[in-house]
């Protein structure tokens, strides 16, 4: 069976803890990674099933299950439907897209999110997370047989995307990875071996304001765990406690023209009277705004992996007049 881990603050004190309904039972030892957690943790958080709970986890502050620093990749356009919204066709992929965001950008699965003011086309994207648990540091071939070495936990992420930055500068680095752009959590779901498989059939879903706004299943993953890690070993070292973001389904706020409209469009205008075009005709679509609540959940099809449910309050950022917008 999974275990599910939280980090959490208590008295001002940052625990790691077992969680079983509303009851949390802290570990003893001391783990200020999440590396260091999973590489020595494991015996602790086995045995305290046995324990009695030692908190209440809604009378506890859940932060990010994922310690800074690290590193967090990312996946593009890795779901069939999303690469078609995304004016990609799936059937005909070329190359598995991968990206980074900074870990400035990392923060708790219910913290408020400040919306930056300059900002007008901010973005949600639901994604799996795993949560690497051994060094890789030189190319390797990862089977799926093998991937209970590498993965050792996974968690919920929302790729946050500034997309008036993001497309207009090209600019993928700088547009997700303003501070608060990645949310992570509640729960470290650490996996047994015989939950390896049910990495295949896990339904996200993502709401706003309550609206679902994605849903999809990771059966329908274009590049699966093992082919991406292998993959990502050839060019990116991971360390335990690093996260790699997996896509996400379709159902996003931006919407990508048709590629026949897309170049019509580049040889007509000037590419800076283009953006400001695109900008202007999707600031009254659904992206988030100040008073917007985003929640995010994943499980698996027979209810026996469950990441808990993250929530983020999105949240308008503070003028130097102490204006808000």
């Amino acid at each position: 069976m999974a275990t599910r881990l939280v980090r959490f603050v208590a008295d001002g004190t940052t625990h790691w803890g077992t969680v079983n309904g509303d009851e949390v039972t802290a570990l003893e030892g001391d783990y200020p990674t999440t590396g260091e957690v999973l590489e020595h943790g494991a015996e602790e958080w086995r045995a305290a099933v046995d324990r009695p709970p030692t908190h209440r986890l809604s009378a506890v502050t859940v932060v990010s299950p994922v310690t800074v620093p690290c590193r967090v990749v990312c996946q593009g356009a890795n779901y069939r439907q999303h690469a078609i919204e995304s004016g990609m066709d799936p059937d005909n992929r070329a190359f598995n897209l991968f990206f980074d965001k900074t870990d400035a950008s990392v923060t708790g699965p219910y913290d408020p999110v400040t919306r930056p003011g300059h900002v007008r086309l901010l973005d949600y994207e639901i994604e799996l997370g795993l949560v690497i648990g051994a060094t890789i540091d030189g190319p390797v071939t990862i089977t799926d047989d093998q991937l209970p070495r590498y993965v050792a936990a996974i968690t919920i992420g929302n790729d946050l995307s500034a997309r008036d930055v993001q497309l207009p500068q090209g600019q993928y680095f700088k547009g997700k990875s303003y501070r608060g752009f990645c949310p992570l959590g509640p729960e470290l779901l650490v996996l047994d071996e015989a939950d390896y498989p049910l990495l295949d059939d896990l339904t996200l879903e993502l709401r706003v304001n309550d609206e679902v706004r994605q849903t999809d299943s990771t059966s329908t993953m274009l590049y699966r765990p093992a082919e991406s890690l292998s993959e990502l070993s050839t060019f990116c070292n991971l360390s335990p406690g690093d996260v790699v973001l997996t896509g996400t389904p379709h159902g996003t706020a931006a919407k990508s023209p048709h590629p026949l409209i897309r170049r019509l469009a580049t040889a007509l205008l000037p590419e800076h009277v283009m953006w400001r075009l695109f900008i202007r005709r999707n600031e009254d679509g659904p992206f988030l705004r100040p008073g917007d609540l985003v929640t995010a959940s994943i499980r698996s099809g027979d209810g026996s992996l469950d990441l808990g449910k993250q929530r983020t309050p999105i949240i308008a950022a503070d003028t130097p007049n102490g204006e808000t917008r």
